[in-house]
């Protein structure tokens, strides 16, 4: 599991940012957001324009860096802060797989420019490598690898990635597991296409899976849930092709008149079903959700704890006790990234109402 994040010079961070999974308070209530003694469910609330979708890529960076996992074209441009003094951004992750802990820190001067990185396994410098200078500390590496040739000539390949691809190492290694953790991850947002980083390197099943009779029933009921009565039929159009349909007296294809709502929810329910998670990110994942269909959501996403997740959202009804907990919803700002625990000095508990003292200022930084 990722154990804490940070970001400094990436896109509108100028300054370090910060996320801390284990950052956690003893409440007893809501412990199905919590995994491992870690942050298992978050939700970031912030000001437009504050970084939201840019906090999402940042932590999704290491997605391309280490596998071929899709990256929708045009998310990373314009990659470094513009007012940086430091021309690079400098990324850090601390994974937790068990009793290991891998801090990872690598710097870059374009999305596929390093400059610099840095590996921990346990608190012992597996290696370091400055990719401008050459000069670097193998020496606990070459422990691992003896015969692998670590002479590095391309500023484009991550010496992580190397490592791991041309090694034979245990499944239950540590570096196994941070490339199976890497490989799982999904960042995506439906509010204009299925626009995705990560897990799959194409998503061409996106209009198929449906087919499968299990996925048909399955989605339907999710659209009950959401108050969507509607009845769905997989039949062939005039081409001989299988599409999915609203079933009418004169059936209607679906893609072409369902709302963006419901597609929406289509696109949720793909990657919930097609994908093995292990952390997944959607952006303003209840743009087009009623409230009600927005919460239960977040539920169905608690139900499912071998994944850790984050949404973001301006919808402040799911600001509750009753769905989550103060650790566990953030408030981003231009310079910090703060949980509701963190954001004031008030003892909150299990009976304050999170909205009201939200909306009032509360947690304004």
């Amino acid at each position: 599991m990722l154990k804490k994040f940070e970001v400094a010079g990436f896109k509108n961070f100028k300054n370090k940012i910060v996320l801390d999974f284990s950052d956690i308070r003893d409440y007893q209530f809501n412990t199905e957001c919590l995994n491992e003694n870690l942050l298992s469910k978050l939700i970031i609330y912030g000001k437009n324009s504050v970084g939201k979708t840019n906090f999402g890529l940042a932590i999704f960076d290491i997605v391309p860096h280490l596998t071929d996992r899709n990256v929708t074209p045009g998310l990373y441009d314009y990659y470094l802060n513009a007012d940086s003094n430091t021309g690079y951004a400098e990324f850090t992750y601390i994974f937790q797989f068990g009793p290991n802990e891998l801090n990872y820190t690598y710097r870059k001067t374009e999305f596929d420019k390093l400059l610099y990185e840095k590996l921990f396994i346990n608190n012992d410098v597996l290696y370091w490598y400055d990719y401008t200078s050459k000069e670097s500390d193998f020496s606990m590496l070459r422990q691992l690898t003896p015969s692998l040739n670590l002479e590095f000539q391309d500023d484009a390949l991550s010496v992580l990635r190397y490592i791991i691809n041309n090694t034979i190492l245990d499944q239950a290694h540590p570096l196994k597991q941070l490339m199976r953790f890497v490989s799982n991850m999904l960042w995506f947002r439906s509010l204009d296409e299925n626009r995705y980083i990560g897990n799959k390197t194409g998503s061409s099943d996106y209009l198929k899976f449906i087919f499968e009779e299990q996925h048909l029933t399955s989605f339907q009921n999710l659209l009950k849930t959401a108050g969507i009565e509607e009845e769905l039929v997989v039949k062939k159009n005039p081409s001989g092709e299988l599409q999915l349909y609203f079933k009418r007296k004169k059936p209607i294809p679906f893609f072409k008149t369902a709302s963006n709502g419901t597609k929406a929810l289509y696109t949720f329910y793909y990657w919930l079903h097609t994908t093995e998670l292990s952390f997944l990110f959607i952006d303003e994942f209840d743009a087009y959700f009623h409230f009600e269909l927005s919460e239960s959501i977040v539920k169905l996403l608690q139900e499912r704890n071998a994944f850790q997740s984050i949404l973001t959202s301006h919808n402040t009804s799911l600001l509750s006790n009753r769905i989550m907990r103060p650790d566990s919803y953030f408030i981003l700002t231009k310079d910090k990234l703060t949980s509701f625990a963190n954001a004031t000095n008030r003892e909150l508990r299990e009976g304050h109402n999170l909205e009201k003292l939200f909306v009032s200022g509360e947690f304004d930084e």
